[in-house]
This record gives structure tokens, sequence and C-alpha cells, in this order.
């Protein structure tokens, strides 16, 4: 395991908030309440602080480029008279020696931004050197941001910090301060308030522990409205003080698909134009040994997602790691959507992963933590299955799927023997992977791919475990506090291990940890 040190060399730089003292789907009454998580003063600072942040669409967005020598920019500027958008950023080693980096800017729709005029600007820093420190700094219609620092480091050995479901905003309705948590716009969305804070503890706390922190990967659903203006829920999850010095490889959720708004806050690498939905599409980049593909799987389209992975590959065909990203946890193992709508596109993708050699995929969707056994497909024909929007076009079918090999409609809670039968059936089509027998928790050149699903990163919202655990599961929990999972990637070796962030601030480990040896 690699040991690194950050070195300030930014006067002025950011430095890291010490960690405070401390749908249509149903969730649960737990959920992490954020002015119960601390025994000072920083839970009613943020409540005064919220309103400002709330209101600020600007928030700038770090991603990972198409490479480590590579960064991605992205940020909103408002639209005024006399001011032209400047896209750019001042990159380099030390606050005198900046390299101006200029990009391309968009326009936002205005009917998502509360009728206020915004470009969204997007920029890529090229040329870094692992193993150096970095200072950046934004132009916002010329004006430059505060100067924050950037680390990257030795990749030969890489860490990686996964989290799933931020979802700002989904607390809502739950209690607190004797009312509920409400999700109205701006900053009145209390729920996003509360998210918010709970989002940016669990990621001070988990880089806390891992100084040498790399890069960030959401399972996707950062926000929670779905469909409709969310610009303060997007505020507060890029408020995070983390985020603005380590980058975060997002993925489309299901929340986040119905919006071009996910797709002006980030700028992600190498997109691909496959597996599109309003959000964006599919993208790739490569990072120390690892080839990471992430697939939009809101939209069904498979053949779409495999040119992806054909691309991907081709860009980096002697990555030794290849790690896929998608929100549906087609392996997962919560109540609401492991056996259903979670499980959609298992019949396409199980023998896909296996034909493209991929070695892990990332999961989240369930709000639950789940790991797999290793998987591979039975090598049997099975139906095709997808979600079809709603007439009004406002969201997806969620109470039915659909069957592209029949052409017939699966009802999902069914009520008559009819329906029942036919999610019976559908469910065992489902049953369409073959687990490798393998003993302990490191295994030698496997053959099966490994799953993992995880939990609500901010505690926004749980769900509970399906009552019993399917055969492919190996390890699953859910003890109502946010989690995360650290990755720790070498040439040789892929190892996970997930944590849990209780009430009183301390990281417990929940799964031991699980290693991929290659020989």
């Amino acid at each position: 395991m690699k040991r690194k040190m950050i070195m300030a060399v930014c006067m002025g730089m950011a430095v890291m908030t010490a960690v405070p003292a401390m749908n249509t789907f149903a969730s649960t009454s737990h959920y992490a309440d954020s002015s119960t998580l601390s025994s000072d003063s920083s839970w009613a600072d943020w409540v005064q602080k919220w309103s400002s942040v709330a209101s600020d669409d600007t928030k700038v967005s770090i991603a990972p480029g198409a490479n480590e020598t590579q960064l991605n920019f992205a940020w909103y500027s408002k639209v005024e008279s006399g001011k032209d958008a400047t896209p750019v950023v001042l990159f380099g080693k030390d606050k005198a020696h900046l390299k101006q980096f200029t990009g391309t800017v968009q326009q936002v729709d205005s009917t998502l931004t509360g009728g206020i005029s915004y470009v969204s600007n997007k920029v890529t820093v090229t040329g870094l050197e692992p193993g150096n420190n970095y200072c950046y700094t934004v132009e916002k219609n010329g004006v430059q941001s505060e100067v924050r620092s950037y680390h990257l480091s030795d990749t030969a050995d890489t860490k990686i910090l996964l989290v799933g479901d931020p979802q700002i905003g989904a607390s809502k309705g739950q209690p607190q301060g004797g009312g509920e948590l409400a999700q109205e716009d701006g900053a009145a969305n209390t729920a996003a308030r509360n998210d918010s804070y709970s989002w940016n503890r669990t990621l001070n706390i988990a880089r806390f522990a891992n100084q040498d922190l790399d890069f960030i990967i959401s399972a996707g659903d950062q926000i929670n409205k779905t469909g409709k203006p969310k610009e303060e829920e997007y505020a507060g999850f890029l408020n995070a003080d983390v985020l603005q010095q380590v980058p975060v490889a997002t993925t489309i959720g299901n929340h986040d698909s119905l919006n071009p708004d996910y797709s002006w806050h980030f700028n992600t690498p190498n997109q691909t134009g496959n597996g599109e939905t309003k959000a964006g599409g599919d993208y790739y980049y490569s990072y120390g040994e690892g080839l990471f593909i992430v697939l939009n799987t809101n939209n069904y389209n498979v053949a779409e997602h495999e040119k992806t992975l054909q691309q991907a590959i081709a860009s980096d065909p002697s990555a030794k790691w290849r790690v896929v990203t998608i929100h549906q946890d087609i392996y997962g193992s919560g109540l609401d959507h492991s056996d259903t709508d979670g499980m959609i596109l298992r019949t396409q993708l199980t023998p896909l992963f296996d034909q493209y050699n991929v070695d892990v995929v990332l999961q989240g969707h369930d709000h639950t933590y789940s790991r797999s056994k290793l998987l591979y497909s039975d090598g049997q024909t099975h139906d095709n299955y997808e979600f079809q929007m709603l007439a009004d076009g406002s969201d997806y079918d969620w109470d039915h799927a659909f069957d592209l090999t029949t052409q017939s409609q699966i009802t999902l809670t069914p009520q008559d023997d009819v329906a029942k039968k036919g999610l019976a059936a559908f469910q065992k089509d489902n049953h369409c992977y073959t687990i490798e027998n393998t003993e302990g928790n490191t295994v030698v050149n496997p053959k099966g791919i490994l799953y993992m699903t995880a939990n609500s990163a901010s505690g926004s919202k749980y769900y509970e475990l399906i009552a019993s655990q399917q055969d492919y599961i190996a390890k699953r929990a859910q003890n109502w506090l946010p989690s995360y999972s650290v990755i720790d990637m070498t040439a040789d070796h892929f190892e996970i291990t997930t944590y849990q962030v209780t009430d009183q601030n301390q990281i417990e480990q929940m799964d031991e940890p699980f290693t991929i040896v290659k020989e």
C-alpha cells in the first residue's frame, strides 16, 4: 500500500475542513439526520451558510481526464451584459507560475436555473506529471476564483474512493427539528441542506483516513429531483470540501438522467455518444493500471454500450484492470430494486462483460451494501428487457418491465395470478449466471467478475435488504449508516475494503478486504 506526502505549495490554497465534532420506491424511516451529527456549532453554522450555497449555481467540478496526465473542469458562469464568458483555468506547480488553459462554453437552459442565464464552461488541463503538487484557479467572467491545490501521485499504486447515491435531497419528508424536511426550490430545500452536510462529512472523514486518495467514483444519483430544476442539489453536492481538491468520476443515475443539467455540471472525458439520455452518455478514461468504463444504463440499448466497451479497450488494450461503473445494480441485494428493476439489463450485460474481460463492476441504486461472489454467464439464451418512458415523458415506467424478445409487458408489483406468473418468469430468466467456485477473500486469476453495490454515502435514503439473500451474494449489510469503499489498485492486485461512518464520526470496517490477484 502506498503512503504519499502531500505538500502545501500554494499560498492561500484551500485546506480540508476539519471533521466536525462529533420516488416511487419506498425508503425506510432511517436516514442521516445531520442536525444530530455534531456536538459543536458546525451544523448551526451550516444552516446559516446554506442560503448562500443553495443560490450559487457556479460551483466548480473536477473530473479525471482521458488519463492521469489530464484533468477536466466544468462550471457555470452568469451571462452578463458587457462581460464575456471566460472558460479559463490557470494551472501550474506554484502560484507564481500558472499556465493558461482555455476551453469551450455552452448555453444553459434558463428554465432549469430559475430564469437566470448561465453558460457552462469546460476546460481540460494537460501535461500533468505524476508525483507533483499543483495549484489552480478558474475564471468566471474574467474574475479568478480562490487558488486551490491538486496533487498527482505516483500512479503505479492508485487509491480510489467508491461512493454510492449521495442523492442530495432524498431525505425529503423525514423528521427534523419538530418538522419535516422539505424538497422545495433553492434554500427552501431543507432536505438538500440536510444531505449536503452529511455528504460533506462522509467525504471529509474518508479523506482524513486516506490522505493518498487519487480520485472518487460516484455510482450515480448525485441529486434527487427527477426531470425538474435542481440547482440547489447540485450546489450542495459540489460544495463538498474534498471535491475541490480530488476529482470525481460521476455516473448518470436514474435521478440524473432526464435533464441536461448533469452534462453542464460535469466535464467527462472520451464521451462516446453511445448510451445517451438527456443527461449524456457513456465515457471512459485510463488511470494508472486501470481502464475505467462508465455506462449510462438508463439507456437500455446494449448494442451501444458494447460499442463503448470496444472503443475504450481499443484506447488502452494493455490496461491491467478493466473496471465498469453502472448505476443500476444488476447484481444487488436491496428490497426495492435487486429482484425487479435493478436486474433489468442482467441478461444482456452479463455475457457482454464476460466477452470483454471486465474484472470488476461497480454499482449503486439499491441504497444497501453488497459484494457478489465471482460470476460469469451461464451461456444460455435469454430474453432481453428494458424500461420504457411514461406517455408524458416525465419519468420511466417503473411499474412495468418490457420484454423486447416477446414484445410483452411485465408487471413488477403484480396483484393477480397471471401477472404474478409473469414476474416469476422474468425473475427466473434472470437467473442467467454461473457462480465461480472460490475460497477465501483473495482470488488468483479468476474467471468470474466481482460486482460491488455501494450504499448511500450521504445517508439521505436507505432501503431494506431483500428478505432472502441471493445465492450470488457473498456479503451484504444494511446498518443505516453512510458508507464508502476504498480501492487499492496496482499492476498485480485489486483490493476493495468497505467502511461505515457512525453517528459519533468513527470509521468501522464493514467487510473483510476482497483482493483479486493477477499473476
